[in-house]
């Protein structure tokens, strides 16, 4: 008998296989006494450059298929390999001690990970934390010559299934046999719902029970349109998703004859829909896919993929790639978006209880101008190769901007005196991100050209709620009233001062919410290359008008349950 599991729906299609679990392996050892402790420590060196060289492989396979942005995680591991307080400490414990190597490293490891997990409410260290529990268990390996999980080795046609991916297991999945897979934990917006989305394969996370229902060799039927699993379906139920499946392809071939036509609604009103890219190479996805702008460009790539401050000359090349590789169509590109779990090892940051709620974004470019004034200068200057917008992140106060939008008048015009060409067009705006700011919208609208509103960070700071924390997930909820208010608010304000506001958050390509945002009035939609066309499909077939009667209802309602409700009845009535 087949048994149903329920989740959320990550990325859309159907994949019919057997189950693959990525399952922990044993990396139990004995604490010995040695005697030769150069021997010993000869072999953890083995052992960490050897992961060097799996993390250094990795990281290059992900720069190659999803860009320089994922492959970050990976180069802040290779770092943490070589740190000399981390390896130092494991060194002087197997010289003083006369350990073997594996309980150096546990003992020492260990203590890491306890500190950053001791520091309550700060996701960046516990993010540390799990970063070192990550090289703990790869070094590990290596020295007790046990493999670690490795999607890399799957051959056969395949469903994963894990607690959840980490960065490494989704780098290594091979689509050609990796049809899909099914987390125990998870949302939307996590690592492995973005990257299931940039691979295109269907994904249903959060299910909770996964890894303890289903075993490797499990006939597994996933189905990323509605967030369910059917594991040991019967022939009818296979039969049934075969031809659902076929439906779908169908449709994506029917969403591809769209990638030339305008986003429009049933009714005649005109939207933009954009992408959300890390870097100059992500460009090719936003054309494949028929984007109309780039609505979030995340500039801190260049910070991260470097060893020193990228100079005024290296930004300004990457910028005017991405401008004139989009021929004239807009560019919104947010300045520095470093602190929170962003960090650099060349710009150390005060320690903070709470770095997302502390010093980063537009806070460092204010107080560390030079930075901010190096970036403005190579963004004005790339603004004469095509159409550029500018925003600022994390502004919370009207004076914020007005200093930083001060900080690029005066760049702006130092570069006019010097005879640099400049568009006499950039548009400058900000990320509307902090539910203060949405607030006071309307005396923003004043000052900017726009308003971006990045809901992955409106959303977990409106309901005080982590959204990587498990045990407050369910205050994830991107269709309560109250955030919808906000958003509202925000979209009312700059209409009203004749601006426009986009949306550069995950929510912008949630098919349950762009109904309800087209009856807001949300003029651009950006959102995963690869998430376009299915929204354009969609925005065809809605009218506005009806729409704004829908979105009415739902700023009305009280929970985001009944919204939910309120768009699926809607849905069935304009089928």
């Amino acid at each position: 008998m087949s048994t149903k599991l329920k989740g959320i729906a990550a990325s859309n299609g159907i994949a019919i296989a057997q189950a693959y679990t990525l399952t922990e392996p044993d990396l139990s050892f004995e604490k010995k006494n040695v005697s030769n402790s150069v021997q010993e420590i000869s072999r953890l060196n083995v052992a960490l450059q050897q992961s060097k060289n799996e993390l250094t492989t990795i990281k290059n396979k992900v720069e190659e298929t999803m860009g320089s942005e994922e492959a970050e995680v990976f180069e802040a591991h290779i770092t943490m390999l070589s740190d000399p307080e981390l390896i130092g400490a494991i060194e002087n414990e197997i010289n003083s001690d006369k350990v073997n190597a594996e309980e150096a490293l546990t003992n020492q490891t260990n203590h890491f990970i306890s500190v950053f997990e001791s520091m309550d409410d700060n996701d960046y260290m516990k993010q540390r934390a799990a970063d070192v529990a990550d090289i703990q268990k790869r070094v590990m390996g290596h020295l007790l010559g046990v493999d670690l999980p490795n999607a890399a080795l799957i051959e056969s046609t395949s469903i994963v299934i894990a607690r959840d991916l980490t960065p490494s297991d989704t780098a290594q999945l091979n689509r050609k046999y990796v049809k899909g897979f099914i987390t125990d934990v998870g949302g939307r917006t996590s690592h492995s719902a973005i990257m299931s989305r940039t691979l295109e394969i269907p994904a249903v996370v959060g299910s909770e029970t996964a890894t303890s229902t289903i075993k490797t060799g499990d006939m597994v039927i996933i189905d990323g349109i509605n967030g369910e699993a059917i594991v040991n379906p019967s022939q009818t139920e296979i039969e049934n998703y075969k031809q659902k499946q076929i439906d779908f392809e169908k449709q994506r071939s029917l969403w591809k004859k769209l990638k030339s036509e305008p986003s429009i609604s049933a009714d005649g009103k005109h939207f933009t829909i954009g992408a959300n890219i890390g870097t100059p190479d992500d460009v090719r996805a936003v054309q494949d896919n028929g984007g109309e702008a780039v609505g979030l460009m995340r500039s801190e790539f260049l910070y991260m993929d470097s060893s020193d401050l990228p100079t005024e000359e290296e930004q300004f090349q990457a910028y005017k790639e991405v401008v004139t590789n989009m021929n004239g169509k807009q560019v919104v590109i947010r300045t520095m978006d470093i602190g929170g779990d962003k960090h650099l090892d060349y710009l150390p940051l005060p320690e903070e209880m709470n770095p997302f709620l502390g010093y980063r974004a537009i806070r460092i470019s204010l107080d560390k101008q030079d930075i901010f004034r190096t970036q403005l200068r190579a963004l004005i200057r790339a603004s004469e190769f095509g159409k550029l917008a500018i925003m600022f992140p994390m502004i919370a106060t009207v004076n914020e901007f007005k200093q930083a939008k001060g900080i690029f008048e005066e760049e702006k015009s130092k570069l006019i005196e010097q005879g640099v060409p400049v568009s006499t067009n950039i548009e400058v705006g900000m990320m509307m991100e902090i539910p203060a700011a949405a607030l006071i919208a309307d005396k923003l609208a004043k000052y900017v050209d726009f308003f971006s509103i990045g809901t992955n960070d409106l959303i977990q700071y409106t309901f005080a709620a982590d959204r990587g924390n498990e045990r407050v997930s369910y205050l994830y909820q991107p269709y309560n009233p109250s955030l919808l208010k906000l958003i509202k608010n925000t979209i009312d304000a700059s209409h009203k001062e004749g601006k426009w506001t986009g949306m550069c958050g995950e929510m912008a390509g949630d098919q349950t919410a762009v109904p309800i945002l087209i009856g807001l009035g949300l003029d651009e939609f950006s959102m995963s290359a690869t998430s376009m066309l299915q929204t354009r499909a969609l925005m065809h077939d809605l009218s506005s008008e009806e729409c704004k009667k829908l979105a009415s209802s739902a700023l009305e309602a009280e929970s985001n349950e009944e919204v939910i409700h309120l768009v699926n009845d809607f849905q069935k009535q304009n089928k």
